[in-house]
Formats: C-alpha cells, structure tokens, sequence
C-alpha cells in the first residue's frame, strides 16, 4: 500500500469488515509493525520506532472512551497528563489557580459542563463526557497527526452527533491533519475533505474535494458489493 496523507487533509477511511483499517490505522499508530516497507511521519522515519516515540506527533483517539484516559484520576490530571506527556510530570499543577482557570476554559469549548467538574474523577463521566475529553487531551499538543480509531462508534446516536460536531470544529480551528476511521458513511461523506476505501489491504478508492462531496452513500454501498 502506499499512501500520502498532505497537511491539513481530514481522510476519512471506510471499508469492510477485515478490509485492512484497523491494520491501517495501528501500523502509522506504532502498535503494529510493518513486514516491509517505511513510515514517515512529520518527516521522520519511524518504521520500527515505538508509540511513545512517535508520540512527539501522532496522538490517538481510541473507540473505547476509556482508553482514552485515566478513570481514577480528576478531570484536571487527565488534562495534565496530556499536556506533560513528555518530561517531568507533577500532576499537583494543576491546582493553581490560572491552571485551573484555563482548563475551565478550554473544558468550556465542548459545552458538556465539564468546567465545573474538574475535580471530579474521570470514572464518573459518561461515556460523551469521557470521549470529548480524550479528543481535547488528543488535541491540546496540535499533533501533526491524529488518528481518530471509531472513535463516535460506543456512543449513542445523539452523543455521536455531538462529538463529531466537536471533531469537526478542533479540527477546523487547530488545521490539524487527522486520519479517521468509520464504518458510517454519513460521517466519512460530511466530515473531512478527502476519502480512503480500504479492501483487501488495499487502496481501493482515493477522493478528495469536489470529487467526494458528489459522492453518495449508493455509490459507496455499490463499491462495496463489487
């Protein structure tokens, strides 16, 4: 497979079950390694280098809202977590004062209500709650690259509708350039601005621009069936 994914590009990846997303996905993310081939990312070779290392610029959010973060520990320490994820860490930062006056802050933007919870362990959010938390700690660094792995998929319809609005407005604001995997074609066909059908471990449809927002979900499920 080869693959170039250019700054800013907002790839939305779809494909049958077995088609080769995930092995996708977790082969750019560090937690699989490739027989043959090379990896860049950013620029850097990291073929056979592992997650922390390429954590310097890929960040991850998982389908599971409890991968994401920490659940005994607060709201805060996870923000905290996130921003020293490299170097020396002293999750008592957070109580002074213009730390936590910015997390409120940046906990505001999602508009879930957790600025008034960041005492509050994490175990105790809903699942929304716990996802839109992990694509702010995702997000806080601007990653040149993140990877968003079914990451609506645990979540109710509604709740889904809300952290794809998020998705979509962090991303947008940040020019992050982000991979997503989803199996719901209404997603890969609104958000991003360049389309990936992956089968059989290959590429086999590549659109962006004006050629993806004519696509219709037909034309995918005929895609599907060939």
């Amino acid at each position: 497979m080869n693959l170039t994914i250019e700054p800013g590009d907002f790839v939305s990846v779809i494909g049958n079950n077995g088609a080769g997303k995930s092995t996708l996905l977790n082969t750019i993310a560090g937690t699989l390694t490739p027989d043959a081939g090379e990896l860049m990312v950013a620029g850097h070779r990291v073929t056979k280098r592992s997650v922390a290392y390429r954590s310097r610029w890929v960040s991850r959010v998982f389908q599971d809202p409890k991968m994401g973060t920490a659940g005994e520990l607060s709201v805060a320490q996870n923000l905290t977590l996130a921003e020293k994820h490299t170097g020396s860490l002293s999750l008592r930062r957070y109580r002074r004062a213009d730390q936590a006056k910015r997390y409120a802050t940046l906990l505001a933007s999602l508009n879930m209500g957790l600025e008034h919870r960041l005492t509050t362990q994490v175990k105790y959010l809903s699942g929304g709650q716990r996802q839109a938390l992990s694509l702010l700690m995702a997000t806080l660094s601007q990653p040149q690259l993140l990877l968003l792995d079914e990451h609506t998929a645990a979540l109710d319809p509604q709740t889904s509708k809300e952290v794809m609005a998020l998705t979509e407005a962090i991303v947008t604001k940040q020019h992050l350039t982000t991979m997503m995997i989803t199996h719901k074609l209404s997603d890969a066909l609104t958000y991003g601005n360049r389309l990936v059908m992956v089968q059989d471990g290959q590429i086999k449809l590549d659109v962006r621009g004006e050629a993806k927002a004519r696509l219709q979900a037909s034309d995918l499920m005929g895609l599907f069936s060939d």
